[in-house]
């Protein structure tokens, strides 16, 4: 949901491939990849996605087979042109949370697919149709406290147009100039995504500018359309299409995404000014302690008179209290400095880590000049991760050496846990 305001809306994509993109598309898809950029993906849930079509080998080897079988037509075509398309439908993850999950997701792109095959014209030209259901909603399991997937369905294409091909001069029969030699399937992109004019509601003519220009609805908009029409009419009628120039939850969550590290980045930069306040605290009190450590040179003064025919020393009663007293302040002393110097360089170290991850969410949140831009964000929850246990386990070794007394801004908080 585009504003959080409780309605389900429907969403339709439709992105252009080149054959170079064609391969990273079917890996994503078919989840053949080791790793991948969105986070979210639980690679655990993969055996759960649903294939309505299954590819019969690889995107491009249909392709080809199709080509040779006649099926479809690339005359004309660059190396670079875009040759196949890919759809993806969607809907608010709440809708199916709401609805049964897992197995309503199932029955709604199943009647999502058969959409996709009368807007591409026909299954015969579907490479591949693969719902998700292993990519987790962060925001709404983060609120929920329980794992919530966002289902979604991806249907890889072959884009074509029928396409009539004439008799031309050259043709020895002069009656056949001019004439239809044959029909192929074109594939064409730009031609089966053509905008279409926006007729008059009441006269059913085109509509036009003011220099009487046919005003043209976007393919966008003809997409989204088809899709809330063919769901209404298979019986989904509790979704409403979606917002006209949005392309709804998939903006959303990208926006959320940048949020939720602009919130993160403002976290670790508070830490990190927590964390070397802390540690210049320990070195005030490190200095202190060493500032107040025993005199040796008064401690070497001190004589010692040996007992006659014995292995004993005599000292007065004065210089033994003081040795004594002495060596008790410099044991004392020397675990606290032990102790301050653990931890101070725990919390160095710990310091040039936040710095680092810092570091690391300021170059990446640059690089957002637009939230549709797709967000590389890969493994950011595994080294939270692994930055929070770190920092579990400074707070255990401070809590070993009961240094807590020491933290002053956590102190409080630490009693507040106990009670």
């Amino acid at each position: 949901m585009a504003r959080g305001d409780g309605i389900d809306r429907t969403s339709a994509r439709n992105m252009r491939l080149t054959t170079q993109k064609l391969k990273n598309a079917q890996q994503h898809n078919e989840r053949e990849k080791d790793s991948y950029v969105n986070p979210d993906i639980v690679p655990e849930r993969s055996h759960l996605n649903v294939h309505f079509k299954k590819p019969d080998g690889s995107y491009l080897e249909q392709f080809e087979r199709m080509e040779a079988d006649g099926i479809i037509s690339t005359r004309g075509l660059k190396e670079d042109a875009f040759r196949y398309g890919e759809l993806v439908f969607d809907v608010n993850s709440a809708y199916f949370f709401n609805r049964g999950g897992y197995e309503f997701a199932k029955e709604f792109y199943e009647a999502a697919y058969q959409a996709a095959v009368q807007i591409v014209g026909g299954e015969q030209y579907i490479l591949s149709a693969v719902m998700h259901a292993d990519e987790r909603n962060r925001a709404m399991s983060d609120i929920l406290g329980q794992d919530v997937y966002h289902y979604h369905l991806h249907v890889v294409y072959v884009p074509v147009v029928e396409k009539q091909i004439l008799w031309t001069k050259r043709c020895k029969d002069k009656s056949l100039v001019g004439k239809v030699k044959e029909t192929i399937m074109q594939v064409s992109m730009s031609k089966k995504w053509a905008s279409k004019p926006i007729l008059d509601e009441t006269t059913g003519d085109p509509l036009r500018t003011e220099k009487g220009k046919p005003i043209l609805k976007k393919s966008y908009s003809v997409l989204q359309d088809d899709f809330f029409r063919y769901m209404q009419e298979a019986g989904y009628t509790d979704i409403e299409r979606g917002e006209r120039g949005s392309s709804e939850e998939h903006l959303t969550v990208t926006q959320f995404k940048v949020q939720k590290e602009q919130e993160r980045l403002a976290t670790l930069t508070e830490q990190t000014q927590q964390k070397e306040q802390q540690a210049a605290s320990l070195e005030k009190k490190l200095e202190r302690v060493q500032r107040q450590q025993v005199e040796v040179q008064k401690v070497e003064q001190i004589e010692a008179r040996p007992v006659p025919l014995s292995s004993k020393v005599l000292l007065e009663r004065s210089e033994y209290e003081a040795l004594s007293a002495a060596a008790k302040k410099y044991c004392t002393q020397e675990h606290k400095v032990v102790s301050l110097k653990k931890a101070l360089d725990a919390a160095n170290e710990l310091i040039g880590e936040l710095k680092t991850k810092v570091a690391a969410l300021n170059a990446e949140l640059q690089g957002y000049k637009s939230v549709r831009r797709q967000l590389n964000t890969a493994g950011l929850e595994q080294e939270n991760a692994v930055l929070k246990k770190k920092l579990q386990s400074y707070e255990a070794e401070i809590e070993r050496n009961k240094l807590w007394h020491l933290f002053d801004q956590f102190n409080g908080r630490k009693q507040k846990e106990k009670v």
